[in-house]
């Protein structure tokens, strides 16, 4: 597959992954950007054993990963969950709300669920995160419930 391919067929979905991670406009947009570049200089060793989308989201994951971590050993402190106030006015409200309480959730809870709405199959969501598939249908069901507790409580 060629890169301008995958390109725009993913940029998309790995930018609203990483929207996931860091519920920061700017920051997601970086991160998706570094993914891209590794997904360039890395294309031509990609050996066909798992899907292509497997592949880039892994790489996007590791990328995300390494970001938190990063910002983690510098402030110490955890990542804010409001978007810049520039950004506000692109994400719809509700939207906006998701990506905050999809921040609060655990690292591993954060890259299922938001892999599991750019309707990545189970399987394959299983395959990017090591655990098994039902342990994965297990974890996506107590994440929704755990998000629609989040907003029942923000309405109330």
């Amino acid at each position: 597959m060629e890169f301008e391919t995958i390109y725009k067929t993913y940029w998309g979905k790995i930018f609203r992954l990483c929207m996931g991670y860091v519920n920061d406009h700017d920051l997601a947009q970086d991160m998706a950007q570094e993914t891209f570049i590794t997904v360039w200089e890395q294309l031509s060793a990609f050996r066909n054993e798992a899907n292509i989308s497997t592949w880039i989201y892994r790489i996007a994951t590791n990328n995300c990963l390494r970001q938190l971590e990063k910002k983690k050993r510098i402030n110490s402190t955890e990542l804010s969950a409001s978007l810049p106030e520039e950004n506000k006015t692109e994400i719809e409200p509700q939207i906006q709300l998701l990506y905050k309480f999809i921040g609060e959730l655990p690292e591993i809870d954060r890259i299922i669920i938001s892999l599991e709405l750019e309707d990545v199959k189970q399987a394959e969501i299983a395959q990017i995160v090591g655990l098994s598939e039902s342990n994965i249908r297990v974890k996506i069901h107590r994440i929704k419930a755990q998000l629609a507790r989040k907003f029942e409580e923000y309405e109330n």
